[in-house]
């Protein structure tokens, strides 16, 4: 199943499927879903967006449940060349309102399509896939959107015609960040960017890829397509020969593992922190797992020794961002051979290249700590329509700044120590809260610490640790405090502590340090 550098994306999805036509793809409902029958509705997408006027460059945004329809709507825009944006379920209409304008069309189905949505697209045509699409006919309202290339035509692929029309310098990919301070960005991946995304290239996969593969031949598929990390892990699973197992929504951790019995899930870390908490005093079946992978926020040392202890030798803790994919890997393997990796996020992944830096952008020697800079084949193009934003973090040799902060050792293996832009200005000193968060999980009676800056009319900002306690157990204020002031100075200290039961997460499954913010004028701190 090797796909050379050149196969264009997402081509080889379509030779994985026609190589292997009966085995499932998916398994939804309680029902395999076979890739002949996924190639079926991928090429009666295409027909219906090519009969509504849509194809290269054809700027098209999709809002869908997980469904292997929405899969095959998803993979037939990319065939025809389109220019696709996700939209995650909790945008807001104020960012719907940023997103929508100047589509070509919305592609939705009962999942995805909502008053807000329906509202924020105003004359967009949207398009449903079971009515639309599937039906390879036009919008029923008889409109047509604009912005495609070309007239549309009466063609309707079939599985043995598909072809893949992306030209390799359109984007073909909008990805949205966070969008924790307002509007979110658009990360723009082209269609040569996509290419060479680690997962889609199987004819260049090293040993560490191929390893990783092995343990996806049932991947838990849950979330949304949105998500650029959920596509390329479901690409593993796919292109490695395995199924796609999509659980009832929304699945209910650790139950629906013993229930699926999946080999491989992604997830991220406070839905790690909640199965571990479950596993601790009501065992459940995890048995099935080969992989788990962690990924979207730091995992604190001991919460990874307390995964490997709970769940066995499976859990890898990945680095990456929107902006480039994945960056950096730990196994458990490596784990096994040295327990004090236990505070790293790995080595570099695939062909990716990393740079530490300092603030004049210069290389710093092994083991010191500056900004993480990585380069990858698969890094976006820029941010959609943001000149500025894409100057300060894109670089015309390839380099991407991450704005992490962290270094490496000797043996290539990456520590994360913050963010450059999560800091706190005490009396006119820079404070990260990286490493304030890291000093303050090291206490054994605190599982989970998550620092933020406030106005203080005193010293400028103050730092505001908020804490989920370990174990039940009350931790002792004045010994955290003393911790800090030791390590990073009496500055660091935090000006108020919060004790949580569980900390407040992103659409996109991360900690909400907004979330936190707002609450700490009702919660007073300690």
């Amino acid at each position: 199943m090797e796909h050379s550098s050149e196969t264009p994306f997402p081509y080889p999805i379509v030779e994985a499927f026609r190589k292997d036509p009966d085995v499932p793809a998916f398994e939804y409902r309680g029902r395999p879903v076979s890739r002949r029958a996924v190639l079926d509705l991928i090429a009666r997408c295409a027909g219906g967006l090519r009969a509504a006027g849509l194809g290269p460059g054809s700027p098209v945004a999709l809002a869908t449940g997980v469904t292997p329809e929405a899969f095959a709507a998803q993979i037939a825009a990319l065939l025809l060349g389109a220019r696709v944006t996700g939209l995650r379920p909790g945008l807001t209409p104020v960012q719907l309102g940023a997103v929508l304008p100047g589509m070509a069309a919305v592609v939705t189905d009962p999942t995805g399509e909502t008053p807000e949505l329906l509202a924020a697209a105003g004359t967009v045509p949207v398009l449903r896939i079971g009515r639309d699409l599937l039906g390879a006919g036009p919008p029923a309202d008889g409109t047509r959107p604009q912005g495609g290339a070309g007239a549309p035509d009466v063609h309707h692929p079939t599985p043995e015609t598909l072809t893949a029309e992306g030209r390799p310098d359109d984007i073909a990919l909008i990805t949205l960040t966070s969008g924790s301070t307002g509007v979110p960005k658009g990360c723009g991946h082209s269609y040569r960017a996509c290419a060479a995304r680690w997962p889609w290239r199987t004819g260049h996969w090293d040993a560490r890829t191929a390893e990783l593969a092995a343990g996806y031949r049932r991947f838990l598929l849950f979330g949304s397509f949105a998500n650029a990390v959920v596509l390329d892990h479901l690409t593993l699973c796919l292109l490695s020969g395995g199924t796609a197992v999509i659980p009832d929504p929304p699945p209910a951790f650790p139950e629906v593992i013993a229930r699926h019995r999946p080999t491989a899930v992604l997830m991220a870390v406070p839905r790690l922190h909640q199965v571990l908490d479950t596993l601790r005093t009501d065992p459940v079946d995890t048995g099935s797992l080969r992989v788990v992978l962690v990924a979207g926020s730091p995992l604190a040392p001991h919460r990874l020794a307390e995964a490997t202890e709970l769940l066995g030798p499976v859990v890898h803790h990945a680095y990456g961002q929107t902006e480039t994919g994945m960056l950096a890997l730990l196994t458990p393997q490596e784990l096994v051979r040295d327990p004090d990796l236990l505070d790293t996020v790995g080595r570099p992944w695939a062909d990716t290249e990393v740079s530490v830096r300092d603030d004049d952008d210069h290389p710093l020697p092994t083991g010191a700590t500056g900004e993480i800079w990585v380069r990858t084949p698969s890094a976006m193009s820029g941010y959609w329509q943001n000149e500025a934003e894409t100057r300060e973090v894109l670089r015309p040799d390839g380099w991407v700044r991450t704005r992490d902060l962290g270094h490496l050792d000797e043996r290539g293996y990456l520590r994360l120590t913050g963010r450059s832009r999560d800091v706190i200005i005490i009396n006119a000193a820079v404070h990260y809260a990286g490493p304030i968060e890291q000093v303050l999980t090291r206490h054994p009676d605190v599982d989970q610490a998550y620092v933020v800056a406030a106005p203080d009319e005193r010293t400028g900002e103050a730092a505001h640790a908020f804490l989920v306690p370990g174990r039940g157990r009350a931790p002792d204020l004045a010994a955290l405090r003393a911790s800090v002031a030791a390590e990073l100075g009496a500055d660091a200290v935090p000006a108020t502590f919060t004790l949580l039961d569980r900390v407040p997460v992103t659409p996109g499954g991360k900690p909400d340090k907004r979330a936190l913010l707002d609450r700490l004028p009702a919660d007073g701190g300690s």
